[in-house]
């Protein structure tokens, strides 16, 4: 069969080609893919090309499909799996597959499985690690979304407090206590806002910062602080910028006690050396901002470490646990990863998002794998629609939702222009 997909040969080398697919072996599964999120990591790859862990060394003769956060439809099982999968279920897959050793990953690793792909075949590697999930939701892009809130389900996971007299760890943010997201108005962090003011345990005061004024007003825009309260959360969004003294007055909104967690979601020095001088008593830093230096590093405060037990932890990706956690909250309503995207476009637009993706504002990017459309703002639809009646009518959608995407725009683009 034919299929469409974005593949990278080298340093930044994607190109956007028509193939022949193989047909499936018993052990494998063909689907169809619906939606890709782009994620830095696939700017990242496509800067590195075979310098990459997950890229194989042979790519510019044997080149993969790229894109890992995707979601779409089983189209064929083979016999191997049709006591497990079928025809018509709805899926998204756990990317990291660390199989028999290798570091193997959707959208690095493989010639015909990747998001940025019309259809994939799925290789038998993914269902024997339990990596490929059936999603019940209404809509595909929620379930192309679930990688990237479950790398922020996993860092609240990962983040640990201590019992001096027995030295046992509590793992999880401190209930009731004082939380901040530093740059955290790019796409993880908007997914941890949503997470931090909706999940089970939650912070008493939730302080968001971002120098980007823009991105900061969207995320006041979504996230309302009244929502935040009726759920115990006292809720700010503060621009550093407009402060004489950012640890000072940050310290002061804590009542002088500090940060009993602090997330830093942008790989720069100043904020994880603001986020260590703020710090409570046995207070924890979490890093999840994936720097491209290896050598970025930030002085931390040694006393406070030995008098004060702050601590530090890191992550750089989740589990398969995390991603059906992240897919239950979807089904029950509880988190809404709509508020994560900015912009939409079609396969012919991928190339040119991911090579320009650090320029691009906004969080978000979504592309819809089967129809023809240049990058999109949603907050452009409306201007679109002046020159096309489509797009008057999917602007309407979205303004009618606060701005934001949803499960009847998805169906509206998808019967409309695919």
């Amino acid at each position: 069969m034919k299929n469409k997909a974005l593949r990278l040969y080298g340093k930044k080398d994607l190109r956007l080609e028509e193939f022949e697919m193989p047909d499936i072996k018993e052990d494998e599964i063909l689907a169809k893919v619906v939606t890709n999120s782009v994620c830095m990591s696939t700017y990242k790859t496509a800067l590195q090309g075979a310098d990459h862990k997950r890229v194989p060394d042979n790519v510019a003769e044997n080149p993969t499909i790229t894109g890992h956060e995707f979601a779409g439809e089983i189209l064929e099982v083979g016999e191997k799996w049709q006591d497990q999968f079928s025809a018509g279920q709805k899926f998204t897959v756990q990317p990291a597959l660390e199989y028999e050793g290798s570091s193997y990953a959707a959208g690095y690793s493989y010639q015909y499985f990747g998001g940025n792909s019309q259809y994939v075949i799925i290789p038998p590697e993914v269902m024997e690690l339990g990596y490929l999930l059936k999603y019940d939701g209404e809509s595909y892009f929620e379930a192309s979304l679930a990688e990237p809130v479950a790398c922020v389900i996993a860092g609240y996971k990962t983040v640990y407090h201590t019992h001096p007299k027995d030295y046992g760890h509590d793992h999880g943010i401190v209930e009731d206590g004082k939380m901040a997201l530093f740059g955290a108005a790019g796409p993880m962090g908007l997914a941890a806002i949503d997470y931090a003011v909706h999940a089970e345990k939650t912070p008493s005061l939730l302080v968001v910062t971002d120098v980007n004024q823009q991105r900061l007003d969207r995320a006041k825009r979504i996230f309302h602080k009244e929502d935040a309260a009726a759920n115990g959360v006292e809720l700010h969004f503060v621009n550093p910028n407009d402060l004489d003294d950012t640890v000072a007055e940050l310290n002061a909104m804590t009542d002088g006690e500090g940060f009993d967690d602090l997330f830093v979601y942008a790989p720069v020095r100043e904020l994880v050396e603001q986020g260590d001088q703020l710090l409570a008593q046995d207070g924890c830093l979490h890093f999840f901002a994936g720097p491209t230096d290896k050598d970025f590093s930030a002085e931390v405060n040694f006393y406070d470490v030995h008098y004060s037990a702050t601590h530090f932890t890191g992550s750089s990706g989740s589990n398969d646990q995390d991603m059906k956690d992240a897919l239950k909250l979807f089904e029950k309503g509880s988190l809404n990863p709509a508020k994560m995207i900015t912009h939409i476009g079609g396969l012919d637009s991928a190339e040119g998002v991911i090579l320009d993706l650090p320029n691009l504002p906004g969080a978000k990017k979504l592309i819809y794998t089967d129809i023809e459309m240049e990058l999109t703002a949603l907050s452009d639809l409306k201007e679109k629609g002046e020159e096309n009646p489509l797009f008057a009518e999917l602007a309407q959608i979205v303004e009618a939702n606060n701005g934001l995407w949803s499960r009847k725009a998805e169906e509206f683009l998808l019967e409309n222009l695919s």
